[in-house]
């Protein structure tokens, strides 16, 4: 199982949101090429990027804060927010990002997602974000009537290399991520499922794991790393053992 740790990108700093809200930032750095060292130096060999700005906006925000990370950081760069068109998905690629995450076009325009699938080979990821069971969409400021299982199911078969399932109810405020969500959806779909959300120890790191062979690909995480209550190298080091 993979551990990725985050940068979330808002106005070229490192930040975490809480339950999405840009109102609820907390600012943890100024350097995110820095930060993606940091995390190499401690073991990372994945990382997860959001520009939260773009995926407000709809269009990238913070490409010289990615740029500068892709650059740095030596492993593979998974990245999100605001990619909603051809140029901007084959922009990255091209930049050196291996893998681009996307939410609000895989609910709008799944045929456009199905379509970058199969140009990119294992390059796409679909965000499945959650509040209250619905997917939502635009950095999470709008909520569907689309059920999360209704969503990943449309890609059953596209050629997408993961779902990347959040709660959005825990993220950023390290209430333990939803195992039992996750799992659910795993079981459920084809897909590989990377798991994100509310992470607050090794506890959460330890019982993914445990269904790692289920379809739990990964586990995305960043407040626990920022504040000191989850030791990177000893996550990555436990799921590894899955």
């Amino acid at each position: 199982m993979i551990v990725f740790p985050a940068i979330d990108l808002k106005a070229g700093e490192v930040v975490r949101l809480a339950e999405g809200d840009m109102d609820r930032a907390t600012v943890y750095g100024d350097n995110p090429a820095a930060q993606a060292m940091l995390f190499a130096d401690a073991g990372a060999q994945h990382l997860h990027v959001v520009d939260l700005d773009g995926s407000f906006a709809g269009r990238t925000e913070n490409r010289e804060a990615v740029e500068a990370i892709v650059e740095a950081f030596p492993g593979y760069v998974q990245l999100g927010g605001g990619i909603r068109d051809a140029a901007t998905v084959e922009g990255w690629f091209n930049l050196g990002v291996a893998r681009v995450v996307m939410g609000s076009a895989a609910l709008k325009d799944p045929e456009f997602v199905k379509d970058m699938a199969r140009e990119w080979e294992n390059g796409i990821v679909v965000a499945v974000d959650a509040r209250d069971g619905m997917v939502a969409t635009e950095g999470w400021a709008e909520v569907s009537d689309v059920p999360v299982h209704d969503l990943a199911r449309r890609f059953e078969d596209a050629g997408v290399a993961s779902l990347l399932f959040t709660d959005i109810g825990r993220d950023g405020l390290l209430k333990g991520c939803n195992v039992d969500a996750t799992v659910e959806l795993a079981r459920s779909v084809d897909i590989p499922v990377i798991a994100s959300g509310g992470v607050k120890g090794l506890d959460d790191i330890r019982m993914l794991a445990i269904h790692a062979e289920e379809g739990i690909e990964g586990v995305i995480t960043g407040r626990a790393l920022y504040e000191g209550k989850l030791d990177l190298a000893t996550a990555i080091a436990m799921a590894g053992k899955a």
